[in-house]
């Protein structure tokens, strides 16, 4: 018995869905895009939605259509997988990071004010900051966007973990506190589309750069084109974008997978209820959730009380996965990579994140987990970390 960390939910429906499209006309560009964007939007309130291959690619055309460029700089958690940050350099943009609250995980609202601060100063301003919702629990959206109106920043929340999590009682990816959302349908994710990203917005001409960078800058739309068409067969590349669509396999599964959204994150809320209650009187730190969010719990994130055990994080890392556990972390601090430490950042730029890092492990969290797989793990950790 091996138990993944991460594990995605594939029903008959799903398959049939992707079925009957092999069977039909259209296999790239069809219906089950809008039908796709259209679920997604509806759900969480926003009025724009464009689906593409990968939440990657969301980034990117999020900072180009926000004109990210050379000489801005995009500030994010070091806290995330590394395309949160990567999206500004395919932009020829600067990147910086902001320290992470010891509790949520998340980026911290007083370092980002203190960091804000001094760039003033420094006239070093970031032209976007990208909150990283880790593990599908909400930013200090409110926080951050005070301090975007203040700063003159937008806004880019990466909501990679979050779809289907609520902030405020409002969705995640309505968009009050944002100028652009992203979500992540990769498969360990809430729903899948096997790879896949969105990107919502509630500003149409953001919506209209954004859709025009996902499909090579082309456009068949006359009010965008430099002269009248020469026939109905007629386009105009008014960009340079690239090729990030979705196709429609990957659509009609995420419209299937759409059905049962609700049902994943209330079954994960479960399994987090049941972790919370058996795992308290281990020597670790559980994970904190924040009383106005509700979270997409992507992610079970705990640390381990290193002062309280004879063992390093490896040590147990190597053990759970020895006993069939399939444990991960999430995630190595970006600023530590070497990509990164050659743009000049270096151990010890972001001590919050790197304490975190020191002691993190995800634990297996998805909606199949079984009570007595869970039982499993706890006994097994129990034995750990003795």
């Amino acid at each position: 018995m091996f138990i993944p960390y991460g594990k995605q939910n594939i029903s008959q429906a799903d398959i049939d869905a992707v079925v009957n499209v092999l069977q039909s006309d259209f296999l790239t560009q069809g219906p089950q895009v809008p039908t796709f964007e259209k679920s997604v939007a509806q759900l969480v309130g926003a009025k724009h939605a464009l689906a593409v291959n990968s939440a990657t690619s969301a980034l990117h055309i999020a900072c180009l259509a926000l004109g990210l460029g050379k000489g801005d700089i995009l500030w994010t958690s070091p806290i995330t997988f590394v395309a949160s940050s990567n999206c500004a350099l395919y932009c020829d943009a600067d990147v910086d990071f902001v320290d992470i609250d010891p509790q949520t995980y998340n980026m911290s609202v007083t370092a980002l004010k203190l960091k804000l601060e001094q760039a003033q100063k420094d006239n070093k301003l970031p032209k976007i900051v990208v909150p990283v919702h880790l593990c599908g629990q909400p930013c200090d959206m409110v926080g951050i966007y005070a301090l975007s109106q203040e700063y003159g920043f937008k806004i880019i929340e990466d909501a990679s973990h979050a779809i289907g999590g609520k902030y405020r009682e409002a969705y995640v990816g309505a968009g009050q506190y944002s100028d652009v959302t992203i979500f992540s349908f990769h498969p360990v994710k809430i729903i899948t589309t096997a790879e896949g990203g969105m990107a919502l917005t509630n500003n149409a001409e953001l919506a209209q750069k954004m859709d025009l960078f996902r499909s090579h800058g082309v456009t068949r739309n006359q009010e965008l084109m430099s002269k009248a068409p020469e026939g109905s067969w007629y386009y105009q590349q008014v960009d340079l974008g690239f090729n990030y669509r979705m196709t429609e396999l990957q659509a009609a599964l995420g419209v299937s997978q759409m059905h049962r959204l609700e049902q994943f994150v209330a079954k994960r809320h479960e399994i987090a209820k049941v972790y919370n209650e058996i795992l308290q009187d281990l020597p670790i730190v559980l994970p904190y959730q924040l009383p106005e969010t509700y979270s997409g719990l992507h992610l079970y994130v705990i640390r381990l009380k290193l002062d309280k055990i004879r063992k390093n994080r490896k040590e147990v890392f190597d053990l759970l996965r020895e006993k069939g556990i399939g444990v991960n972390v999430h995630y190595i601090p970006v600023h530590t990579q070497p990509y990164y430490e050659n743009l000049g950042f270096k151990q010890g730029d972001f001590p919050e994140a790197e304490s975190y890092y020191a002691s993190a492990i995800s634990l297996p969290m998805y909606p199949d987990l079984t009570r007595e797989q869970i039982d499993y793990i706890y006994q097994t950790l129990k034995e750990v970390l003795v």
